[in-house]
């Protein structure tokens, strides 16, 4: 497991590596993956059972500082600002019923969760990266989730992504790599080549090629010129995607908005807030 408490090379101080684990992602995952297990009273805890034991092996492999986001609902604000967005329909009742459990196994782990409910476990996680990235204590934050979502918090290699099933960390480069645009790019990008897992479908015309070709030179929408001939002579198809994103534009303006924020939320106020010593 890459990332424990270590020493620096100079000076002696301790620093820190804080892991913000997707506990929506983990639950879901596990729901999927391991055999249903139920406890005395007939209620499904399989999933729980396996996150719990992922978290464990963290615990167990030297990692002293976590916090668990989870959406506590489906729902969000989000739903009130896009009518397509992402909802709890359609989601196994054995598995929404097992969020409140998880929440308080791992609160009895001592770990530290934070059960979303005006907001997604996204945004927490984005949010505490990014103060937890402000402390001198911390060497390194580790957001555990392949979601590409959260890929906008990457910061050079002080904030990074770790996909825990595959053991891949990816840092500001490998976001570069992996999408073709910086981490600060990343909103704009999938506003426009649409994010089915949140229900939203992009811009026509836009898929993830002309994307990291126009965002890459341009870095966000409102840079694009809106004149297609002034555009870039390497980006193919500069007057169909001009065209189709003018046609759409209030709409990439909202898919946008609804990606993750990285704002400061009031339970994290104090740093102290998401350390927890093991």
């Amino acid at each position: 497991m890459p990332g424990k408490t270590t020493k620096a090379a100079r000076g002696g101080r301790a620093t820190i590596d804080v892991y913000l684990v997707d506990g929506t992602y983990e639950l879901f995952r596990h729901f999927f993956a391991v055999p249903s297990s139920c406890d005395a009273g007939g209620q499904e805890i399989g999933a729980v059972r396996g996150v719990v034991a992922s978290v464990l092996s963290m615990l167990e492999s030297g990692v002293r500082y976590i916090g668990v986001a989870t959406d506590h609902v489906i729902e969000s604000f989000r739903n009130d600002l896009y009518l397509g967005y992402k909802t709890g329909e359609g989601v196994d009742p054995e598995l929404m019923s097992q969020f409140p459990i998880l929440e308080a196994a791992l609160g009895a782990l001592g770990t530290l969760v934070w059960p979303m409910v005006e907001v997604e476990a996204d945004d927490a996680l984005a949010a505490a990266a990014v103060k937890a990235a402000t402390d001198e204590r911390v060497a390194r934050v580790l957001i555990c989730t392949p979601d590409k979502d959260l890929g906008q918090t990457v910061s050079g290699t002080r904030i990074v992504q770790l996909d825990r099933r595959r053991d891949v960390v990816r840092d500001e480069q490998g976001v570069v790599e992996k999408f073709g645009v910086k981490p600060e790019s990343i909103p704009d990008y999938l506003a426009v080549v649409g994010d089915s897992a949140d229900g939203f479908p992009g811009v026509a015309g836009w898929g993830a090629k002309a994307a990291a070709a126009a965002l890459s030179r341009y870095i966000h929408l409102e840079a694009i010129p809106k004149d297609w001939r002034q555009w870039d002579p390497s980006i193919a198809r500069a007057r169909a995607l001009s065209e189709s994103l003018t046609k759409s534009w209030d709409d990439a303006l909202l898919f946008r908005e609804l990606l993750p924020e990285m704002r400061d939320l009031l339970w994290l106020e104090h740093s102290d807030h998401y350390f927890r010593t093991r």
